[in-house]
């Protein structure tokens, strides 16, 4: 019995010695390779490299450890399925152990698989143009910053595209998130500001581009979309890139830029972004577990493509679900160690399909405790919902592809109105904090326009002209807001007040002729239109209003210059191709008349304008000789 033990563990022995020992070349190397130099190389965003032999021997142990713990590689969904999954398999950490208990061999030199591809340059290929941040001057130390950069967009015409990369130029810069603001309301912070960029709050008028998320974060590679996704850059916008700076320890000067890759062809659809979130955030000093849930219902089929949660250092877990109309539950995203410096997109794989009636359901959970080792805040202190990193946000943002466009109206205005809803919370959130704060004012004034509370915006509006008496701005945003609650006469009294401080404002103008015009003072009417089209040649809603006038005052010659303006700034406009075909039609034109009419009817009814429709259907069935004497 002894002599069969002894030849067992003779055995066993054997066989272990049989075993080849792990090696850097053979074992180690792929996985650093695969799962670890996009941001461990020369000049990335690891604070060291780790493509040879020698840099890993040195940092074996650590290797081991923090692979072991899960820390690296960075890697926060417990949820399978995304593209660009970097965690290590339980044989794989293993492996990194075995190779450190075994002297750390380096191996043969055969073994060693190529060096992987290092983003010296563009990662995507040189880009079709490149925008550079102005240079911004890090300290050594100290806390976080977060600061936002405004750059404006480069050349005089749209243009459509599929991808963007963020070269960050340090590891001080930690990720980014990039906007567009159509609107100057960003570049005046900006400008408000005596360094480059401006601390606070990203402006509602600044938001990705419809349907898509833009942003970076390390090791992340550049969304690259396919030709029939792309994406409009409008001229005149502006770029805000929010930046989360890490100070490395020593002063340092930063410069990113940004390289775009367009498309030549329009997309054939566009996608769409559901977000849920809470605003109304409250989370007590102490609490260990404060739950934070919110949910959506899709009136469409949708397939969902990405995911992109949000929250900032005391959040400890999330998760997405989707409960199908069956009472079937299917996980989006779990991340049971949520860590606010390593937050992603996450492109599904294979989209994920979601039929009509699904509920979409987001859970946090936040630890406002000591016992966080991430809470900024020792004692804690109550923290409420804000862009700061010292508050808290809990977000999911999700990229869906609808059926149609029709499918795509449908879920735009009902998650817009769930979005600007919980918006208007958050705006009074801050507003409670800094009530002088004017521009967020303004942001909550127009979500409420938005959802059809004028007394709500008004409120607010009145408040920003209080703080800036002398801004045209001001008096003309409290004329929008009487003008939405039907008190035309106060209404015209601020749009005065704001050509009286600005004679160049063209939307006040703008306004101003169509309170006119509906008191039937035409000539009035036709004179302020006049007034707003030389101010600003480019307002289309001026410019077709001035050819409607035209064309009820008998001058329809006169107005078919404004209106093709009209049309050619905004091709879909259904109103100016409306008031377009009448002028036609009185000056004798009946085949353009005929193709503008035809042009109005089929884009109003695809905006959903029912009345214009019958409006144009009725015009089109009258005989010529009567088109001729309207």
């Amino acid at each position: 019995m002894k002599r069969l033990l002894w030849c067992a563990v003779l055995w066993i022995a054997a066989l272990a010695a049989a075993e080849p020992a792990v090696t850097f070349s053979r074992d180690i190397a792929p996985l650093l390779y695969a799962r670890c130099v996009a941001c461990h190389q020369p000049g990335g965003a690891a604070p060291f490299s780790l493509i040879t032999y020698a840099d890993a021997r040195q940092r074996a142990a650590l290797i081991a450890r923090v692979t072991k713990s899960r820390y690296m590689p960075p890697w926060k969904p417990d949820t399978a399925g995304f593209i660009g999954d970097r965690r290590l398999t339980d044989a794989q950490i293993a492996t990194f152990g075995s190779w450190v208990d075994s002297g750390t061999p380096e191996g043969a030199a055969a073994d060693l698989p190529p060096a992987p591809r290092l983003a010296s340059g563009w990662q995507s290929g040189p880009p079709d143009l490149v925008v550079t941040l102005p240079s911004y001057v890090v300290r050594g130390d100290g806390p976080d910053i977060f600061r936002n950069f405004v750059v404006a967009v480069p050349g005089e015409k749209a243009r459509l595209v599929r991808g963007l990369e963020f070269r960050p130029g340090s590891r001080a810069v930690h990720h980014a998130n990039i906007r567009i603001d159509p609107t100057p309301a960003s570049r005046q912070l900006d400008e408000a500001d005596p360094e480059p960029g401006y601390e606070g709050v990203i402006l509602r008028s600044a938001d990705y581009p419809d349907g898509h998320f833009l942003g970076w974060t390390p090791g992340q590679a550049p969304p690259i979309a396919a030709e029939d996704m792309a994406w409009t850059l409008d001229a005149g916008s502006d770029f805000v890139v929010q930046l989360h700076i890490r100070p490395t320890g020593k002063q340092e000067r930063i410069q990113p830029s940004l390289g775009l890759y367009f498309a030549s062809t329009a997309p054939s659809r566009s996608p769409s972004i559901v977000r849920l979130g809470r605003q109304n955030l409250d989370i007590p000093p102490g609490a260990d577990r404060v739950s934070v849930t919110d949910s959506f219902t899709l009136p469409v089929d949708v397939e969902v493509r990405a995911i992109q949660p949000h929250a900032h250092y005391r959040a400890r877990t999330m998760e997405v679900t989707a409960t199908l109309p069956s009472g079937a539950r299917r996980p989006l995203i779990a991340i049971n160690q949520w860590d606010f410096n390593w937050q992603d997109q996450y492109h599904y794989a294979a989209p994920v399909w979601l039929p009509a009636g699904t509920r979409i359901d987001m859970a946090y959970v936040f630890d406002n405790s000591d016992a966080n080792p991430r809470n900024p805040d020792h004692p804690p202190q109550r923290v409420s919902w804000g862009w700061r990193s010292s508050d808290e946000m809990a977000d999911v943002w999700i990229q869906v592809m609808t059926r149609s466009d029709d499918d795509r109206r449908r879920l735009a205005t009902v998650s817009r109105r769930k979005m600007a809803a919980e918006d208007a919370i958050g705006c009074e959130t801050i507003i409670a904090r800094e009530p002088d704060y004017a521009a967020v004012r303004n942001d909550a004034a127009a979500l409420y326009l938005e959802l059809g509370q004028p007394d709500a915006a008004l409120r607010h509006f009145e408040a920003v002209r209080r703080l800036q008496p002398q801004s045209a701005v001001a008096h003309y945003n409290v004329g929008v807001a009487l003008e939405a609650m039907k008190n035309t006469a106060a209404a015209a009294q601020e749009y005065e007040a704001a050509v009286r401080l600005d004679p160049q404002y063209s939307a006040a103008h703008n306004n101003l002729g169509n309170i006119r015009l509906a008191e039937r003072r035409l000539d009035a009417a036709m004179q302020e239109y006049l007034r707003a089209v030389e101010s600003a040649p480019t307002n289309v809603e001026a410019q077709n209003n001035l050819g409607a006038v035209r064309v009820a005052t008998g001058n329809a010659a006169g107005a078919i210059q404004p209106l093709e303006t009209a049309i050619r700034l905004r091709f879909s406009y259904p109103e100016a191709h409306f008031n377009l075909a009448r002028a036609y039609g009185a000056v004798g034109r009946a085949a353009d008349a005929h193709r503008e009419a035809a042009i109005a009817e089929q884009q109003a009814i695809e905006a959903g304008k029912t009345d214009l429709a019958a409006a144009i259907r009725a015009l089109r069935r009258q005989p010529e000789s009567n088109r001729r004497e309207r």
